[in-house]
């Protein structure tokens, strides 16, 4: 008899490789660790190959798991395509993901959206937290990945980050003169939060340079303009936090949330793959 593959298996394997884990993998699929591992088991013991190294902190592909990645791709892009009609539209996933918030997650959590979901579409927007929270309370976005607003409820945490004052070593800051900071336009939440800590310490501070993104901020910071308020997360590694030594009030902790009205079994895959890619690679960063 001739053996077969099950689509769910190939699935949770190719999950497996994405996220290079099983907790990982189990997140991502809604389901169990053992059940990722069960899966895995019965799939190997099927091609009569060890796909998958196992250790306590990461999982690796072995040579033959590495070589059945690419058939394994090319057999679930085959699998979608014929489960979609010739002329029917692409399914649509549209994301909003807050400027801060986004960090060197993006890269690696577009390239595992595709990956796992390549037969959906991706619409995603940059923007501000509450600007996006907006857009997606009138329906207009299906999920975001935003900072938390003020007491809403509900939504799932990713990942919480620290804010501190970051400064190339070639700004200097003389106490009696105002701040010069690095910051986004309003209604940017980090702006607020810096705002309201520094005017409460009674410091006083001037917009040294105001961008459009979080990019041109850290440009800015890079080049000894100013100093930006960011999350350690995101700040690069030619920036420092000067805000200990000079006494600039703490900034605090913010948490990243995930809100999604998502059903759809495709949409809502991608969204636990999502999910699962922040937190491992916020928790790396």
């Amino acid at each position: 008899m001739t053996a077969t593959l099950d689509i769910a298996t190939v699935q949770a394997f190719l999950i497996v490789a994405e996220l290079k884990g099983f907790t990982r993998a189990a997140e991502a699929l809604g389901t169990t660790q053992a059940a990722v591992s069960l899966k895995l088991q019965r799939l190997e013991a099927l091609l009569g190959k060890r796909l998958v190294e196992r250790s306590p902190r990461a999982v690796r592909l072995t040579a033959d798991g590495t070589a059945f990645l690419v058939h394994a791709r090319a057999l679930m892009e085959a699998h979608n395509r014929a489960l979609s009609a010739p002329d029917a539209p692409r399914a649509r996933l549209t994301l909003g993901i807050s400027d801060h918030a986004a960090g060197p997650e993006l890269v690696p959590l577009l390239e595992r959206l595709h990956a796992v979901s390549s037969q959906l579409a991706l619409s995603v927007t940059i923007g501000f937290s509450r600007t996006l929270l907006d857009a997606y309370d009138h329906g207009a976005l299906d999920a975001v990945v935003v900072r938390q607003e003020g007491s809403r409820r509900g939504g799932e945490k990713l990942a919480e980050d620290e804010f501190g004052w970051f400064a190339s070593p070639r700004f200097t800051f003389n106490r009696g003169e105002p701040l010069r900071l690095a910051m986004l336009a309003s209604p940017c939440g980090v702006r607020a939060i810096a705002l309201r800590a520094l005017d409460k310490a009674g410091l006083p501070w001037t917009e040294g340079f105001v961008g459009g993104g979080v990019t041109a901020v850290v440009a800015a910071a890079l080049a000894g303009l100013a100093v930006a308020p960011l999350a350690r997360r995101i700040a690069p590694g030619g920036l420092r936090d000067i805000g200990p030594a000079n006494g600039l009030p703490r900034l605090g902790i913010s948490k990243v949330m995930l809100y999604s009205k998502v059903a759809e079994p495709m949409k809502l895959a991608a969204l636990r793959t999502l999910a699962a890619t922040f937190r491992s690679v916020a928790k790396a960063a």
